[in-house]
């Protein structure tokens, strides 16, 4: 492992503890949840494990996919898949979902920012995409865009999840809004480029 990846895996692994901390908070704030953890919790139901474990496990299923697409996963990939979901977990396990809804509210604004400015992170340290959006970013060079195939992706995981009993409500929609533009800011912010080749 040379030098400027060790220098750049705390970075990594801020943005990847800020990304489950924040997934935590919106599941726990039971006011719905983002398209994927929508798709995770009905996983979670299927197979009868925790809902980071359904991530976990989703994460390496999703990785399968980079096969046809060539894509080869970095050290971020890896640590993608094993940190967030297992920190989502432990976050559940030390709060508790409040019963009074400004507090639901303040969980679900909490949480999605933590979440999106730890993608923003994580992703500007240039170790590697997540599973699914190297899926993304593997399908984009196929012909569609990024914002089109973001889209159909992220569906295909709501649908699919709705289907499978996950929770949804208006903090689906509240993130599904405000989770690009705090990814953005935080992304111009702690980008550092790439030194991986997909």
């Amino acid at each position: 492992m040379n030098k400027r990846v060790i220098n750049r895996l705390p970075q990594l692994m801020i943005g990847l503890f800020l990304c489950g901390m924040g997934l935590g908070f919106t599941i726990e704030a039971n006011l719905g949840l983002n398209p994927w953890d929508v798709f995770h919790d009905g996983f979670s139901k299927l197979i009868n494990v925790k809902i980071g474990q359904a991530s976990v496990i989703t994460g390496f299923i999703v990785l399968l996919g980079w096969i046809p697409l060539k894509q080869k996963p970095f050290i971020g990939t890896i640590l993608n898949i094993l940190t967030i979901g297992n920190v989502t977990d432990l976050t559940m396990h030390y709060i508790q979902s409040p019963d009074y809804l400004i507090i639901k509210i303040a969980y679900l604004v909490f949480g999605t920012i933590c979440f999106g400015i730890g993608i923003g992170i994580y992703v500007g340290s240039g170790l590697g995409p997540g599973p699914r959006d190297g899926i993304m970013v593997g399908v984009s060079r196929l012909g569609p865009s990024i914002r089109a195939t973001r889209i159909a992706i992220d569906f295909t995981a709501f649908i699919t999840g709705v289907a499978l009993g996950g929770s949804f409500g208006l903090g689906t929609v509240f993130m599904v809004i405000s989770i690009g533009p705090i990814v953005q800011v935080s992304l111009k912010k702690f980008d550092r480029g790439a030194i991986f080749s997909l």
